[in-house]
């Protein structure tokens, strides 16, 4: 017989409904309106009411029955011990281009766990390729009315597609995208690029099928594949080159010209690294339709420029003084020199450095801030002069930890390195609050 799941509370939201109810870290959440619940979805599908009866068993075993009137969809306030209320599903693809079978050894197992569950992808926006996802499932995310889904695409030559994922069903699971497309379900979807494998006229085999999807498919994003040095026994994958990036982005705009004509949006995105990679400016806040793929690097350059620069604007800057350090990713220096400057600006007595740190932990080739580990930063950072703090991204961090990739904590580099380091959130305001020393 199978043993009913404990769905256990971790933590209870402050000014929240399930405060009010006085619930507590520990007890269980039993049933919903009589209902037991399989999972996340189970759970958001039977909270929408507006009146609820909940069932909750307490650490000594008394249960509570509570009757709750809310606003259509409020939340309860409530997380749980197990975020998806369920096991975790692991990916069940062997991707030539899996950034996770290109990790050393050595590290943390929890970073060797490949995720590749459709709840992930309604709860936290992580991208599914679909092969994972069971008939159930889609049912569910269509009976639940559950969005956005956010989908791995990477092409939509199906045969491609089997020999990329290495599943011989992945040609196949594309059909349960279509099925969210009759339903009206919202997705976004991304294509990890591939030299010689599923650019070129593949690309635009896939964009031109996508398309089709039009408005369920909000956005697709198009980003290149991170090559570590660890790809030892892997397919063989080449970089792209500048050259590569510049022809790649004539493709995108030409479809991204197209499709606001005859749509009204853009649809199509480049993600960040091929700007910078082609040496080209990054495009206009009105290109990135509300900035709908964020998380998967698109559009994060712009919206970093636009939120300093309305900062700026609403201050009138002062003299004092002050020195910081900026650590990041080769990829992205060039960029913080220019916003230093306009910082500069305003604040003459305020010296911004930016310290590039090459990736000598997964290999030169991987130039983005939000995989440079703590050992790299000591290495290349030991013998600077740092100012009076070291500002590293949030994206360097483990999610809710202040633990790099490699188990350094914050802490530990802080002490090695002898100078506060202050983690920043992903925002223009943020980091002009952190260089200005104003949290």
């Amino acid at each position: 017989m199978k043993k009913n799941k404990e769905h256990i509370i971790r933590q209870i939201e402050p000014g929240s409904i399930a405060e009010e109810l006085e619930l507590e870290p520990g007890d269980v959440l039993v049933s919903v309106n009589g209902q037991s619940i399989e999972d996340i979805f189970d759970y958001h599908y039977l909270i929408n009411e507006e009146y609820l009866e909940i069932l909750i068993r307490k650490p000594d075993g008394e249960e509570w029955e509570l009757e709750i009137e809310k606003e259509y969809e409020d939340d309860l306030g409530i997380v749980f011990e197990n975020g998806l209320m369920d096991e975790y599903r692991s990916c069940r693809n062997k991707c030539m281009f899996c950034f996770i079978d290109q990790l050393p050894k050595g590290m943390r197992d929890t970073l060797y766990f490949k995720d590749d569950d459709s709840r992930l992808s309604f709860l936290q926006g992580n991208y599914v390729t679909l092969t994972n996802m069971s008939d159930e499932d889609v049912e569910r995310i269509i009976r639940y009315h559950l969005s956005p889904i956010n989908i791995s695409f990477h092409t939509m030559n199906r045969e491609l597609r089997c020999k990329m994922l290495s599943n011989r069903f992945a040609g196949d699971a594309l059909d349960k995208a279509e099925q969210f497309y009759k339903a009206g379900v919202t997705m976004n979807g991304q294509i990890v690029l591939c030299k010689g494998i599923n650019d070129g006229d593949e690309l635009e085999y896939s964009i031109e099928q996508l398309t089709k999807y039009i408005p369920c498919l909000q956005s697709l994003s198009v980003v290149p594949v991170g090559l570590t040095d660890h790809r030892k026994g892997l397919y063989p994958l080449e970089p792209f080159t500048r050259e590569d990036a510049v022809q790649v982005l004539k493709q995108l705009h030409a479809w991204q010209d197209r499709l606001y004509k005859k749509h009204g949006t853009h649809f199509v995105h480049a993600g960040d690294e091929w700007y910078l990679l082609a040496g080209q400016e990054i495009p206009e806040e009105g290109s990135y339709d509300g900035y709908l793929q964020l998380e998967n690097g698109v559009g994060m350059v712009r919206l970093l420029h636009e939120e300093l620069k309305n900062e700026l604007a609403s201050r009138t800057g002062d003299d004092r003084s002050r020195s910081v350090t900026i650590a990041t990713g080769t990829l992205a220096a060039p960029i913080l020199e220019r916003e230093a400057e306009e910082i500069r600006r305003k604040y003459p007595n305020v010296e911004i450095q930016i310290l590039p740190i090459k990736n000598d932990f997964f290999g030169r080739r991987i130039t983005v801030a939000g995989l440079l580990t703590g050992q790299d930063l000591k290495n290349q950072l030991t013998g600077h002069a740092l100012g009076e703090a070291l500002l590293l991204t949030e994206h360097m961090m483990k999610s809710g930890e202040r633990i790099f990739l490699d188990d350094m904590t914050v802490e530990e580099l802080s002490g090695a390195l002898q100078v506060p380091v202050i983690i920043v959130e992903s925002d223009g305001k943020a980091l002009l609050e952190a260089v200005l020393g104003e949290i």
